[in-house]
Order: C-alpha cells, then sequence, then structure tokens
C-alpha cells in the first residue's frame, strides 16, 4: 500500500507575523487553498526539481545582475521563489490609489521647490533640508517640464506589518530598477509552473514596455508627431544593464550609451550606420553626477556634453528629470505625509513607518536613547547597505552606530523594527515563513499607471529583513487576483 506523500507545508509557521497566504482575505475565493493543494499534490522532490531547473532556464536567458567587490564581478541570478505572492483586488486597488497619491505628491513637491516654494516658506519642509541637500539641482530652478510630470518612474517600496497594514518604507524617484523581474517571473511562472496558474484569474504585466514608451513619447516636444525614444544606459558594467537591455526590447526602442549620442545646434542625435538620426525623448538610466560633463562631472564618460542644454531648449525630453533625487531622499521621506497634506488637503492613502529624523535634536535624542530598539538608516544609501538593526546588532555594533550618529547626525534616519510580513518560501528545509516587501512601480507622462503587483522581494535567509538583491536577497511572482478561480480553464487564458 502506497504511503500518502508528505505535505510540503508541514512545519510552516507564520508565527506573529502576518501571512500573505491568510485565510479569510477579502478577494481571495479560493486561489491560496487552491495552490497549497496543487503544490501539495506536486510532493516536495518535484517542486525543487522544478524550481532548480526554473533558475537555471533564468541564467541561460541572461537574467542577472551583477556584483561588484574589489577583487571581481560576478553575474548572479535574482533567486527565484516559485511560490506567488497573492494580493487581493481590493488590496490592490488601496495600493494603487496609494501609490498614485505618493506620486503625484513627489511631483507637486518637485514642481514647487524648484519654482515658487511655497513649501519652504510655509515651513512645512525646512528649506535647508531641500537647498541643501546634495540631489538639489539649481539647474532645474524655473526650468518647466511636460505636464509638471518630474517623475516618470518610479519604485515605491511597501511593507506590511503584523497587522497586515500597508505602510510606505521608501520612495524611489531617481532610477528605480527591478521591474524586468516583473515580467521575467511570470514568464518563468508561465513556463515552468504552467499547473500552479491554470484557472487563476491574475492581472497581465505584459504590456508595461507598451505603456512606457506610450508615456515616454507623450513627454517629447510637442511638434514631433512620431518621436524617437532611446534609452540610455551606462553600459555593460553597470549591474543593471540586463534590464536595460530587457526595457528597450520590450519599448521596441534602441539601447544606447553616451558615445551613441551627439548635439548639435542644441539637439539631440543618434549615430547609426545610415547616418545621424533626431532623438526626441531619452529615459536614462544614468545618475545626475554623470549624465552631462559640461555641467556635472568634468571626468563623466558615460554622458554626453550639451545635453542638458538641449534639454532645456525643448529639443529632447528626459525621464526621469534631473533633480529628483532631493523628493526621494531618506529625510524628505518622513515629511511625506505632511507634503501629501499640504499639497492635496487628504491624508496619506499609504502611512510611512514612523521615523525620526536625526538632524533634529529631538530625533537624534530618540534614536540614542532607543537604539537598541530601532533601525538606524543612512539617508544616502540604498541596497540595504549601512543598516543597523538594533535589536539584532551586537554591543559593538551598537556603540559603532552611536558614534557615526553622534559625528554626522544629518546623514541618519531610525525607525522602529516593522515585523514584515511573510509568505510561503521554498527553503532548504522545505517550505518555511520568510519576509517579502512590495515595490510597485508607477509610469506617469500626461496621467499615472500602476503596474499590477510590482516586484516582490524575499529575505532568503532564516529571519532576516533584508530584501536586496545585493544583500542576498530572492523575488517572487506577484498576483494580483481579479475574479474567482476558474476549474478548468488554462493559464494562458486566464492571463490575457
Amino acid at each position: 500500500m502506497d504511503m500518502p506523500a508528505e505535505d510540503p507545508f508541514q512545519g510552516y509557521d507564520a508565527g506573529s507575523f502576518y501571512c500573505e497566504f491568510a485565510a479569510g482575505r477579502e478577494g481571495d475565493g479560493s486561489a491560496a487553498a487552491t495552490i497549497r493543494s496543487r503544490i501539495a499534490a506536486l510532493g516536495l522532490a518535484n517542486l525543487r526539481s522544478r524550481a532548480r531547473a526554473a533558475e537555471t532556464d533564468l541564467f541561460n536567458l541572461g537574467i542577472t545582475f551583477t556584483v561588484y567587490s574589489e577583487a571581481n564581478a560576478i553575474d548572479r541570478i535574482l533567486p527565484f521563489d516559485c511560490i506567488p505572492r497573492l494580493i487581493t483586488a481590493a488590496e490592490w486597488t488601496e495600493l494603487d490609489r496609494g501609490v498614485r497619491q505618493r506620486v503625484a505628491a513627489l511631483n507637486a513637491f518637485l514642481e514647487d521647490i524648484y519654482h515658487a516654494r511655497h513649501i519652504l516658506k510655509d515651513g512645512i519642509v525646512p528649506a535647508d533640508l531641500v537647498l541643501g541637500n546634495a540631489n538639489y539641482r539649481r539647474e532645474m530652478e524655473e526650468f518647466p517640464v511636460p505636464f509638471g510630470t518630474y517623475v516618470h518612474i518610479a519604485g515605491i517600496d511597501i511593507v506590511r506589518d503584523e497587522r497586515g497594514a500597508f505602510r510606505v518604507l521608501e520612495d524611489n524617484a531617481r532610477t528605480p530598477s527591478g521591474v524586468s523581474y516583473v515580467v521575467e517571473n511570470r514568464h518563468l511562472m508561465l513556463r515552468a509552473f504552467p499547473d500552479l496558474m491554470a484557472g487563476m484569474r491574475v492581472a497581465p504585466v505584459d504590456d508595461y514596455g507598451q505603456r512606457l514608451r506610450a508615456a515616454l513619447s507623450e513627454i517629447a516636444p510637442a511638434e514631433v508627431l512620431d518621436p524617437q525614444v532611446v534609452l540610455l544606459s551606462p553600459g555593460i558594467y553597470n549591474s543593471a544593464y540586463f534590464e536595460h537591455v530587457f526595457l528597450a526590447r520590450e519599448m521596441g526602442v534602441p539601447l544606447v550609451e553616451g558615445r551613441d549620442l551627439i548635439i548639435e545646434d542644441d539637439r539631440v542625435f543618434m549615430l547609426t550606420t545610415a547616418g545621424p538620426r533626431p532623438v526626441h525623448t531619452i529615459y536614462r538610466r544614468i545618475g545626475d553626477d554623470f549624465l552631462d560633463p559640461t555641467l556635472f562631472r568634468p571626468d563623466s564618460l558615460l554622458g554626453v556634453p550639451g545635453l542638458i542644454s538641449a534639454w532645456r531648449r525643448g529639443h529632447v525630453a528626459l525621464a526621469n528629470a534631473v533633480g529628483t533625487g532631493v523628493a526621494d531622499d531618506k529625510a524628505i521621506y518622513a515629511y511625506m505625509p505632511r507634503i501629501i497634506r499640504y499639497y492635496f488637503g487628504e491624508d496619506a492613502i499609504l502611512p510611512n513607518v514612523e521615523t525620526h529624523i536625526c538632524r533634529e535634536p529631538a530625533g537624534l535624542q530618540y534614536t540614542l536613547d532607543h537604539l537598541a530598539e530601532l533601525v538606524v538608516k543612512p539617508v544616502g544609501e540604498s541596497g540595504g547597505y549601512g543598516i543597523t538593526i538594533g535589536p539584532r546588532a551586537s554591543t559593538t555594533e551598537l556603540e559603532r552606530t552611536r558614534a557615526a550618529l553622534l559625528a554626522d547626525p544629518a546623514n541618519w534616519i531610525s525607525q522602529p523594527m516593522v515585523g514584515l510580513s511573510v509568505g510561503p518560501t521554498l527553503c532548504e528545509e522545505g517550505i518555511r515563513a520568510r519576509h517579502l516587501d512590495l515595490r510597485p512601480f508607477v509610469v506617469t507622462g500626461r496621467e499615472s499607471w500602476v503596474l499590477p503587483g510590482g516586484l516582490t522581494r524575499v529575505a532568503l535567509k532564516r529571519g532576516s529583513l533584508i530584501v536586496n538583491s545585493s544583500q542576498g536577497g530572492g523575488s517572487k511572482d506577484t498576483w494580483v487576483l481579479t475574479g474567482e478561480f476558474q476549474s478548468g480553464a488554462t493559464a494562458h487564458g486566464v492571463m490575457r
């Protein structure tokens, strides 16, 4: 007599954390239960085998990012977890509204600080925090941009607390990355796990490239009927180069480097075998400092001399605009609820995580007094670097952080440690709970659109709260459920 297969979810325990497979969520229908039963039918060994094959597929397709060290550069895949993250239609409605509001506020703030500066004059945000910010660009003062849109592509990092409430952890308004994994993860699920997706009514993500190109075409010079859009990349040595290639392909536009572009009479041209070709919109994946050596860093070999002059004269459009970094600074983040209320007269749909600004005496003192309870972050870093998680830090680490705070308080913020939600994740010991975050991507031209779902990052190490790929995190496909499960439908049949 055959013994029943062991339940792959045996030993799964979310503990006190909110689980993304929680029962009884509005709009879930039977999605979570169906996926769980299908995984149980597959069995753990089969699931592992197919997951390994899927990761091999990622590497063979070149879906990698580059990690640099002093010794070498290594191409790695972003580890992929085959158990999806589920977001119900009701949850997505809240997220969609919340991130649109957030990006609209970022754009209103940027429009204001580079023009009338009402928010600074009214004392809502300290003027020196903006005007003294390293990412504030005086070149943008009194420079109008189409539709008042400075942030055309935004990634808003969102976490879920112990009660399941969504909270914004960080704004990314410069050159946010990761959207390629959203689309490729979906393709991978359709190829490798069609039986998990069969009958699931899930919002599609395949039209991101078309949406992005349309938004970038909208901001091109008004007189151009068929604008030429290009993606400007630093080149093959950039850690996100795969994404640059991917997005250019998805949009159907040329991928260029600085050496491929020239400026003549304040107009931008792309060098081709058929001769120079006009360029009207540039989606740039190069930071401000390296964009134009005649205005910013003179030693930059990545940018295009004279590009900013061509932009200011209205002959080309840039996305994202120069100077957006001042809006996604971690110190400005603390003021975002006030910024939203100031411009729109309404509360933030998605609240912040409580934040203490160490440049302010009260914030610094609170942080020093509660150092062992807080997460301390440098305002200028990204990728999970420089963070001290107080409850998990050693005495030596805490004292080192205390010294850094006292030496340069303006470089730091602190937040309470949020018990990030968890989702079932395939690990060495079986299916276990691992912490998650979410990065929805917002595309804004004349109007805004949010890619359904976004990038779910997962901290693969047991107990870890760091989800960043550079720190060992992975990703999951994010399913926004749009209707009830249909038992006879194929995966492709419900995706399109």
